[in-house]
């Protein structure tokens, strides 16, 4: 009995969270049009990367990369005369939107909107925003809200994620003092 619990203790602690997006085995080649973009590109965690907002020629790239889900935290006003729904489902990936106003929409609920769009993922997700900032702060509220991680660590995976201006709006959504 002891060694079955042991087994599954370890089963439950090498998947990571419950909703990471799988690993792909191995990316498509990149081609050199896709490969010459300047976005950049932070992976926080395997196979869940962060960014500021993409060019329309960024989707392809992005999709040879392995990205099957792209997740924009930007309002419609921030993007006006764009269709990005329509840029992202064309270049073969799902898109979803939660509008996250400035740093006020760094808050529970929203953290909890993200923890529902990422869960159902398979592959690779993107979660971007004008400049990284709502990304990667929504997405540390997201982890240590939902899947257990410290808030020190919740704070460093903003980090990673790109944070910079947003830095002590998230620490306040973690309850860290400034």
């Amino acid at each position: 009995m002891k060694r079955l619990a042991s087994a599954l203790l370890i089963a439950v602690l090498a998947s990571g969270c419950a909703h990471a997006p799988a690993t792909t085995a191995a990316a498509p080649a990149v081609s050199s049009a896709a490969a010459a973009s300047t976005l950049k590109l932070f992976e926080p965690l395997p196979g869940l990367y962060t960014a500021g907002q993409p060019s329309a020629q960024d989707w392809a790239g992005m999709r040879a990369r392995g990205i099957t889900t792209v997740i924009n935290l930007r309002t419609p006003e921030e993007l006006k005369g764009r269709d990005e729904a329509a840029e992202v489902k064309a270049a073969g990936m799902r898109y979803l939107e939660i509008p996250v106003a400035g740093a006020d929409g760094i808050n529970d609920a929203n953290a909890k909107l993200l923890h529902e769009a990422l869960a159902p993922a398979h592959g690779a997700v993107l979660v971007h925003c004008a400049s990284s900032n709502r990304a990667g702060a929504l997405l540390a509220l997201e982890q240590a809200d939902f899947d257990g991680v410290s808030k020190d660590a919740a704070l460093e995976l903003a980090r990673k994620a790109g944070v910079t201006s947003l830095e002590n709006k998230t620490k306040q959504a973690l309850g860290i003092s400034p």
